[in-house]
């Protein structure tokens, strides 16, 4: 002891160890809690688990090649006898070169400890060159076929992401900072916060992002000014007051992901892309999708087309006059849009003169990691489930969604909340994410096997709605296509396919950040970047054509609005909403978005 103190363990010593006892007391409280929860859900699998489970039987069937292996180790050797000597010279006091680095973009090293530190700066390379090596052997294993060596290299890079050294006190210097500041009160306010979580029905996907309580639909998010004009079992139609003197003339109407909800395009006012549309001068018509139960279970994408899209465009006749509109869909929403396109030009109806997809797919062959969860295995095992309920559960989309992006939406929260005992961020847009919805059993069961399995949209007749087989090679309306070059449920590879399915003119885009904020970028904003490419000619790759393509700083909106302006008419004087024929029903944001999973 210090000072020859021979009296025991001091009084800050004891009130740390206490806090620690507190907070083990509280670990294993949430231990049993969860195994409690566990026995009353067995028998029933998340789709995760599932793939584990489908990578583990495949196994059986890998081919090592031993010398490849022999020489992957030696190269871990090599960079561990590297990242030793560089450890031990600056231990020295002397300057050296990091062996690895994290790659850019990757948040969870920025505390400057993880360089400043040679004992951290050891762990992250350490972790780093495991990583990578896991990478690398995971890559060139043999005997698998392309759909199980994607599951592996995705489950694991799950794995890889999970051990990561930020993830566990002992190993994060911020961590550690913040239980000798707080003398071990962030472990007892992050079991607690755990404790919460699991009482409150989440798993390891889905800790707490946002504190729910911040927002209010319809108070201070999805705040733009419009009514519900019409509605159907499956959609209430919003028209949105004018905020300009005149208007083009032809509405615009746009059909959102009925996963999730429509208000990812009118969160805050600042960042909201329905109202920075009224302000250049388009009549804005949102489809806000319901939140089906079981009694819509056996729905179809004939139905959502008939009663969603087709009903719509009804109800905007109704309202404005105008029989011809525009039309944007996104994501999901942008392949019911695709087949709703095929199947008018089948039968003539030309009500939508021009289209925009935002992150959307009608070619599903290389459709990102959403693959992963979609082979027949897993797609049965599934219908069990979603038959007996009439819908997959929110939660489990929700969990399924986080594991797609674990670093950001998962290991984050773990860290922000458990290990430092915070409360989770304010946030717009992770109360969006949080806002999560069903999927109705047979929409479901036909979207992953129609789409994911069979990629039948993406092949004349293979697919049919409302009993037209469909060809989106006879769409000849312009078309415009947004991609994200960071999109990991929509890669932009795929969405570039959309170029070679439809005939008419095609305009693509590439845009910076991701599938969320690659599309949700407002132009005050400054941020991020877009790429165009105006040569005329035709690429058969993404990578051909943004080989060719130039880069602008911010957003790509303004490009867009200057190409759909040019097809939207004339101007006419405002619409005021319930002026027309359709009636107001009540206000907008409506009653079916308030609907909670």
């Amino acid at each position: 002891m210090a000072n020859g103190d021979t009296n025991g363990p001091t009084p800050e010593f004891t009130e740390i160890a206490e806090t620690l006892g507190k907070a083990a007391a509280q670990l294993q409280k949430n231990w049993m809690d969860w195994m409690s929860s566990f026995a009353k859900q067995q028998g029933e699998e998340s789709e995760p688990t599932g793939g584990f489970r489908s990578v583990a039987e495949g196994l059986s069937n890998l081919q090592f090649d031993p010398s490849r292996i022999m020489t992957r180790q030696l190269e871990l050797w090599r960079d561990y006898q590297a990242l030793w000597l560089s450890t031990t010279t600056r231990m020295m006091g002397q300057d050296a070169s990091p062996v690895i680095e994290p790659e850019q973009g990757d948040q969870r090293f920025r505390d400057a400890e993880w360089s400043d530190n040679p004992v951290f700066d050891f762990i992250k390379q350490s972790y780093l060159l495991n990583a990578r090596w896991l990478r690398e052997t995971v890559a060139e294993v043999d005997g698998l076929d392309s759909d199980s060596g994607r599951k592996l290299e995705f489950f694991g890079r799950m794995l890889v992401d999970a051990l990561a050294p930020t993830n566990f006190a002992l190993t994060n210097p911020q961590v550690l900072r913040e239980t000798a500041d707080s003398k071990g009160e962030n472990l007892v306010r992050g079991m607690q916060n755990l404790s919460d979580d699991l009482r409150a029905g989440r798993d390891g996907l889905r800790p707490q992002q946002t504190d729910m309580s911040a927002f209010e639909v319809g108070k201070n998010i999805a705040t733009t000014a419009g009514s519900v004009v019409h509605q159907t079992p499956l959609m209430q139609l919003i028209q949105y007051e004018p905020t300009t003197e005149t208007v083009y003339r032809k509405p615009l109407l746009i059909v959102p992901p009925w996963i999730n909800k429509f208000y990812i395009l009118d969160l805050k006012p600042e960042n909201s892309f329905v109202r920075w549309a009224t302000e250049q001068g388009y009549t804005v018509f949102m489809i806000s999708w319901v939140n089906p139960d079981e009694r819509l279970s056996d729905k179809s994408f004939d139905d959502y087309v008939q009663d969603g899209i087709f009903a719509a465009l009804d109800a905007v006749e109704h309202a404005t006059g105008e029989r011809q509109v525009t039309a944007v869909g996104y994501c999901i929403g942008g392949t019911l849009l695709s087949a709703a396109l095929a199947h008018m030009a089948a039968t003539g109806d030309d009500r939508i003169s021009a289209a925009t997809f935002f992150a959307a797919q009608a070619d599903f062959e290389n459709a990102g990691d959403l693959k992963v969860f979609t082979d027949k295995g897993q797609v049965d095992a599934l219908e069990h489930q979603v038959r007996a309920r009439g819908y997959l559960d929110g939660a489990q989309m929700a969990g399924t969604f986080n594991a797609l992006r674990a670093n950001d939406l998962i290991w984050y929260f773990v860290i922000n909340n458990y290990l430092l005992g915070k409360e989770p961020p304010v946030f717009d847009l992770l109360f969006w994410n949080a806002d999560s919805t069903r999927f109705p059993a047979r929409l479901l069961l036909d979207y992953l096997r129609g789409m994911y399995q069979e990629n039948a949209l993406a092949q004349k007749g293979q697919f049919k709605l409302l009993g037209t087989p469909l060809d989106l090679g006879a769409v000849t309306i312009p078309v415009y296509i947004q991609a994200s070059v960071e999109d990991h449920i929509a890669p932009a590879e795929s969405v570039f396919k959309l170029n070679h399915l439809f005939s008419g003119p095609r305009r693509f885009v590439l845009a910076g950040a991701g599938h969320i904020a690659g599309v949700v970028n407002p132009p005050a904003k400054r941020k991020y970047q877009h790429w165009l490419n105006t040569r005329r000619k035709a690429y058969a790759t993404f990578d051909a054509w943004l080989d060719d393509a130039v880069e602008h700083p911010g957003s790509w909106w303004p490009d867009w609005h200057n190409w759909l302006s040019r097809r939207s008419g004339p101007k006419v004087p405002s619409r005021i909403v319930g002026d027309g024929a359709a009636k107001i029903i009540e206000p907008a944001p409506g009653s079916y978005v308030l609907v909670r999973s």
